[in-house]
């Protein structure tokens, strides 16, 4: 019986990311979750029966998890034995993000809670029921975690990551260089060596 790695992708991702890792490392049984899911409380549900049904089969489990699929992680398996996540370019602090986007647009609290929904000129939707989820479910993780960080990344400030490591005693590699979304081929060989390096 191999340990598992369960691969949670990104916005705009798929499961089909996972074969990546089933390269990389393959002394592991890799599942990708294809979640249907667009806010936590949906996706919750789905990355639950997906880490559950691993841990009936396999030894251990292992978290690899892409952009929100971080936070999509975090808010759902605060309460399972994982053995260790790999977070690559995280959002880890979810209500900051939101504010960060309010504050972009001009929109105010009392605004997004009076219409509910509010589209921003860059594309996202503000949602009042999402900023009042991640308000009343903070994040508890205690996960042995890893994270790779592109010292571009648009989403998260290196304050905000570091705060988030600190309190949650995870290790960082940061690449000179690097974006949000690792793509060309300079930032997936530093992807794939930090992922051997941590899983061979």
């Amino acid at each position: 019986m191999r340990d598992a790695i369960l691969y949670i992708h990104g916005q705009g991702g798929s499961a089909d990311e996972a074969e990546r890792y089933e390269r990389l490392c393959p002394g592991y049984h890799v599942r990708g979750l294809d979640y249907h899911g667009t806010v936590p409380w949906e996706t919750k549900g789905e990355v639950l029966a997906a880490c559950d049904g691993l841990f009936r089969e396999q030894r251990k489990v292992v978290i690899i998890a892409n952009s929100i699929g971080a936070y999509y992680a975090m808010n759902a398996l605060q309460e399972r034995s994982v053995s260790q996540a790999l977070f690559i370019s995280p959002i880890v602090d979810m209500e900051k993000l939101i504010c960060d986007m309010m504050a972009r647009s001009g929109v105010t609290e009392a605004e997004l809670a009076e219409k509910r929904e509010i589209r921003t000129p860059f594309g996202e939707t503000l949602s009042w029921e999402y900023l009042r989820y991640v308000r009343e479910h903070p994040v508890a993780w205690t996960v042995p975690t890893h994270i790779l960080y592109g010292d571009r990344d648009e989403l998260t400030s290196i304050s905000t990551l570091r705060a988030f490591a600190d309190s949650h005693n995870a290790d960082v590699e940061i690449m000179k260089g690097g974006e949000h979304w690792f793509h060309t081929s300079e930032q997936m060989a530093f992807h794939d060596a930090w992922v051997k390096r941590l899983l061979a």
